[in-house]
Formats: C-alpha cells, sequence, structure tokens
C-alpha cells in the first residue's frame, strides 16, 4: 500500500513518515542548518553521557523504543552490526499495511564518538544514498550530538527540509531525551 492511501497528505516524500509527528513542546533546542547546498546538519544537547547516547544509537532494543513513526506506526525490523562494513536495517509498519525500509552500511564507527553510514530508503526519493555523520561530544555529563546529512543533490535537501522533517526529528530527539533520563531508563 502506498503511503498516500494510508492518510498521508502526499507533500512529504513518503519516505519521511517518521518524521511528521504532532508537535510537542522541545525539551532543549534543535538547531537545524545547511552548511552547503546539499547537507543539513541537526545538533541537539542530551542530558546524559556519551557512550548512552551512543548506544541509543546503535542498539536495536533501544532504537525501537523512540525510532517510531506516528501513533500507529511500529518498527518491525531492526538489525544493527555496529562496526565498519557492517549493515543496518530497519522496517516500519502502519495503517492500511502501509510500509517503509531503510538500510546501509556502517563506513566508520568509533565508538562513544562518531558514526558515518549510507542510508537508502526503499523508496528512494533522494536519487541514491545519502552518507550520514553522526559525531557525539561530550562536557560536564551531557553530549552534544550533531548528525550531518550529505544528499546526493541540492533538490533532494531541499524537498527534506520542506517535508516537516524538522519537527519530525525534535520529536524522536524529545522522546530519546526521555529514555536517557535516570538510572532505570533501560539505556545502560
Amino acid at each position: 500500500m502506498r503511503f498516500a492511501q494510508a492518510g498521508w497528505d502526499g507533500f512529504a516524500p513518503p519516505a519521511l513518515f517518521f518524521l511528521r509527528r504532532p508537535h510537542t513542546e522541545p525539551t532543549e533546542r534543535l538547531d537545524v542548518s545547511t552548511p552547503s547546498d546539499r547537507e543539513i546538519r541537526l545538533t541537539r544537547a542530551f542530558d546524559a553521557p556519551r557512550p548512552r547516547v551512543f548506544d541509543a544509537m546503535t542498539q536495536p532494543e533501544i532504537l525501537k523504543r523512540w525510532l517510531l513513526g506516528p501513533p500507529g506506526w511500529t518498527m518491525e525490523v531492526c538489525t544493527v552490526d555496529a562496526r565498519p562494513g557492517g549493515a543496518y536495517r530497519f522496517e516500519w509498519r502502519g495503517p492500511g499495511d502501509a510500509k517503509m525500509g531503510l538500510g546501509g552500511v556502517h563506513r566508520e564507527v568509533m565508538p562513544g564518538e562518531r558514526i558515518v553510514n549510507t542510508q537508502l530508503f526503499d523508496e528512494d526519493w533522494t536519487g541514491g544514498e545519502v552518507v550520514g555523520t553522526l559525531a557525539l561530544t561530550e562536557h560536564d555529563g551531557r553530549t552534544t550530538l550533531t548528525n550531518t546529512m550529505l544528499y546526493p543533490s541540492a533538490t533532494a535537501r531541499d524537498a527534506v527540509l520542506k517535508s516537516g522533517m524538522t519537527e519530525g526529528m525534535r520529536a524522536g530527539y524529545d522522546r530519546l531525551a526521555d529514555l536517557l533520563k535516570g538510572p532505570a531508563a533501560g539505556v545502560a
């Protein structure tokens, strides 16, 4: 089933379904910038040390708790081989049997510090692989996450910027911030 048939407005590329979430008040500021005509950079701070944030980016049992779609969507497949050359795969299912998948390969993994990977949605609306670079820096127990995505073209980057991505990433990172709180957060 196509995403438009599942109730999406058709404005956003189908692969961005998980980014279109109801607005919630952010607990931290999400900074969005465009360092080049093909890049988007997201920056967000978390009240947690780097190893906990890194684990939340690489452990399937944690990813399944915060990297979700809007109400009615579930993450059915979440595999991560967090080493250089290791693959990852995410698959979501939504209302009306709608499906979406994303996968790629880790080019670089520095535990607790940095991940560089390729990203390709099953419905490739960006015109090829996106290269993502996730960097983590820590100061006084707070970790700043910087997520830079390099798109195949300026057109693809601009489509992502117009899609509602900022609100969706803010909502996901807010969910992650909640998971990272306290010793019982479920994040090692």
